[in-house]
């Protein structure tokens, strides 16, 4: 799974590269790559808080947020005003932080990594989610 999710990781961050040097995006991949980036982690934090390798309430905040992402972008593309939602600097900065923090869990879970990787990853989790949140609140406000 280590290998799988680094992997999912590296093309993820690679992939938005190609298509910003070559300008080589879309409207369809603008709203796939967040869509993919959230089933991804979602899936990755549900099955490990209930699997118990990582707090609950951790899981929580990062579901419960990206719901709420969700129901805003849902609200505002169901509007007469069709504003546009695109991520963030701080909003991608969390998911990378994300992606981080699984890959420094799964490794630790798995013995190659020490148990500071995850608790330093989990403490930035919580610090990107926290700014990205903020920022998104305000332009939803």
């Amino acid at each position: 799974m280590l290998g799988w999710f680094l992997f999912c990781g590296i093309t993820d961050g690679i992939d938005g590269w190609i298509a910003r040097r070559w300008n080589a995006q879309s409207r369809l991949g603008a709203l796939l790559d967040p869509i993919g980036d959230k089933v991804l982690l979602s899936g990755s934090f549900l099955v490990l808080a209930l699997d118990g390798a990582m707090e609950r309430w951790l899981a929580v905040l990062v579901l419960g947020r990206d719901v709420l992402i969700l129901f805003a972008a849902g609200v505002l593309l169901l509007s007469k005003k069709r504003a546009d939602f695109p991520p963030s600097w701080w909003g991608k900065a969390s998911t990378v932080a994300q992606i981080c923090y699984i890959v420094a869990l799964v490794g630790h879970l798995g013995g190659f990594l020490p148990v500071i990787l995850p608790e330093i990853g989990k403490w930035c989790v919580l610090a990107f989610l926290a700014i990205s949140s903020v920022g998104y609140a305000r332009r939803v406000i």
